[in-house]
């Protein structure tokens, strides 16, 4: 028993440890992600543009390129409507005024009255712009049959 309570203790530690090592820039793109997340679910224009640069390149698994209009206008229009969104395996790495966020996005969407099941890998690049972290690149990709 002992060492069962001491093994949990020991895991909480590292837990806590890893959420405190995060610089605080780490911390504002895993809130920035969340943002994200709940837009593709419920998304407010405000929002949406606040979030992508204005040279924001928006890439698809389907191998779809959109730019920041396409993009806020495709989930505001509901021509692609997300119904289930999660995040997991997020990475994030700041390189200078640059984040590289690498996650796995699993859901359904409902496009053109279609409902498609969701599991891809995805890597956005935010790009510190005047103070504020912005979508600058997204490239989502299938993931390979082995990899699953």
């Amino acid at each position: 028993m002992p060492k069962t309570i001491a093994s949990l203790v020991l895991c909480c530690m590292l837990s806590c440890t890893s959420l405190f090592a995060q610089s605080a820039d780490e911390r504002k793109i895993a809130g920035l992600m969340e943002t994200l997340r709940k837009e593709l679910l419920a998304p407010d224009k405000a929002t949406l543009e606040s979030l992508a640069a204005d040279d924001l390149t928006y890439g698809h698994s389907s191998g779809l390129i959109e730019d920041k209009a396409a993009f806020v206008n495709d989930l505001l229009t509901g021509k692609t409507l997300l119904t289930s969104v999660t995040f997991s395996d997020q990475t994030i790495k700041i390189v200078g005024n640059s984040a590289i966020v690498r996650h796995r996005l699993v859901g359904e969407a409902n496009h053109d009255n279609v409902v498609t099941k969701l599991d891809i890998i995805v890597l956005i690049i935010w790009q510190k712009q005047k103070g504020d972290w912005k979508i600058l690149a997204r490239q989502a990709a299938k993931i390979p049959v082995a990899v699953k």
